[in-house]
């Protein structure tokens, strides 16, 4: 018996650029787009690994935890590292990068995460780019959560590798993530007698076996599945628009912000700045004594649909996430996780006997005039 998704038929080197090219087209950029088979930690640790060495001295801004990875791995790589952190309730403004090069002059790579979901900021990535090119600093930029959230433009924004994954707003899957690289990060990998090459990290393979020689012969066995659930996610944010997409993701960020003020009981944007928090996801944090993880769970409890997590490590009892992204985004999965949260919020405080009001309908009317 035949299945859709084992028989498949083989997917041509033709098929697979062809996808290269739309997502291009998604990011708006000129650069060599790869598609690495796997999730995107895979080219976030292989851009770094190719481009980082004894000798590279860099500035890793850090505004949630993915930044504290990739300072670990440029360290790894034996590369000089100079930390920029800020507060995860916060972005870090462009003169904060000034300042650093100022202090720093030597400093010729930066690596910047656009949007951190798992703390629900966003960084202003075209101005710090405008300061990272007056530098002429190799600029990394992780887009994993921002692609189809936000505008992310490598080429305009001077970004020399940028990596972007379909999971979160393309709505697409886990599994499969891609790469832009500019000229100029081709040669310093080139140049790096420590980037990795033949190995599964290695974009210099991909440039040397697939894109120089016309993208005639891939590297391996695509993963058939994930490409083509790849193509279909670019399918139809062809067919709705980016634009659109990227407007419905800011009208649910400020949906779930308005109607988190309104709900009340001691709930509020864990991000203090509205101009900072990510389009992607919301971060809520706890009312004072009450533990995030028990009030997810409890809201999960009457829905387990719902697009809610606690934070994770040691945020877990303090932040709560409303993960409004790819299909999630919209009013009625807003207003449901809100009302779940208010729900659960009273129920707790009802067994304790205290707690400030939850007003749902408050909360209600808050998300519809928000989004509209």
């Amino acid at each position: 018996m035949t299945h859709p998704f084992l028989d498949l038929a083989p997917l041509s080197a033709d098929h697979f650029a062809s996808v290269e090219r739309r997502v291009a087209g998604l990011m708006d950029t000129s650069q060599d787009v790869v598609i690495m088979q796997g999730e995107a930690l895979l080219p976030l640790e292989g851009a770094i690994r190719g481009t980082a060495r004894p000798g590279t001295v860099a500035l890793n801004i850090v505004t949630g935890p993915y930044g504290q990875t990739f300072g670990d791995w440029l360290r790894d790589c034996g590369a000089t590292v100079h930390d920029l952190a800020v507060p995860f309730h916060t972005a870090v403004p462009a003169a904060q990068v000034r300042e650093a090069f100022a202090e720093h002059p030597d400093i010729d790579f930066v690596s910047l995460v656009h949007a951190e979901a798992a703390t629900g900021n966003t960084n202003p990535v075209a101005e710090i780019g405008e300061v990272v090119r007056e530098h002429g600093a190799l600029f990394y930029l992780d887009a994993v959560a921002s692609i189809a959230a936000e505008p992310v433009l490598p080429d305009a924004w001077g970004v020399d590798l940028c990596v972007i994954g379909a999971q979160k707003a393309m709505g697409g899957p886990a599994g499969v993530s891609a790469v832009s690289v500019s000229a100029r990060a081709w040669e310093r990998m080139e140049a790096n007698p420590q980037a990795p090459r033949h190995s599964y990290l290695s974009l210099l393979d991909w440039k040397h076996r697939w894109i120089d020689g016309g993208r005639k012969a891939l590297l391996h066995a695509p993963a058939q599945l994930e490409m083509l659930a790849l193509e279909a996610c670019v399918e139809r944010i062809e067919t709705e628009g980016l634009a659109a997409l990227t407007a419905r993701h800011a009208h649910a960020a400020a949906a779930t912000r308005a109607g988190a003020l309104a709900l009340g009981g001691g709930i509020e944007p864990y991000v203090y700045e509205a101009r900072d928090a990510a389009p992607v996801a919301t971060t809520l944090r706890a009312p004072a004594g009450v533990d995030a993880s028990e009030l997810v769970a409890r809201a999960l409890a009457v829905d387990p649909a719902l697009p809610l997590v606690a934070g994770g490590g040691a945020l877990a009892k303090e932040m709560i996430r409303v993960n409004h992204y790819g299909p999630q985004a919209t009013r009625g999965v807003v207003q449901s996780s809100l009302a779940a949260l208010g729900g659960a919020l009273a129920e707790l405080d009802g067994a304790a006997g205290a707690g400030a009001p939850v007003d749902l309908e408050g909360a209600r009317r808050a998300v519809t005039a928000a989004w509209a």
